[in-house]
């Protein structure tokens, strides 16, 4: 999937107070997200000895996807999108990587 097709898709399923010039509520959710990410991750190496199980690789999995979303919702917010940003960060990084 292309992100501008994700991002489309994802935009349609957004339901949460003054749509469009809230950005709030996608950053406290993309935070909240993040946390939970962080979260099964310190459990890996708490309950787990560090391995990663196939059920915990689901859960990463559906979690980065909230993750995703909530990145999405705020580049709408910003009138960006996922494309643009993504560039971006390789070039930032390309940069980066040549000093």
């Amino acid at each position: 999937m292309k992100f501008d097709d994700y991002q489309t898709e994802a935009s349609q399923t957004a339901l949460y107070p003054r749509r469009l010039s809230n950005l709030e509520y996608p950053t406290l959710g993309l935070t909240g997200e993040a946390g939970e990410v962080a979260n099964i991750v310190k459990k890996i190496q708490r309950d787990f000895g560090g391995e990663i199980t196939d059920e915990i690789r689901l859960k990463l999995k559906d979690e980065l996807g909230d993750v995703l979303w909530y990145i999405s919702a705020c580049a709408d917010e910003l009138g960006l999108t996922l494309r643009e940003i993504a560039e971006f960060n390789v070039e930032k990084l390309a940069r980066r990587h040549n000093r």
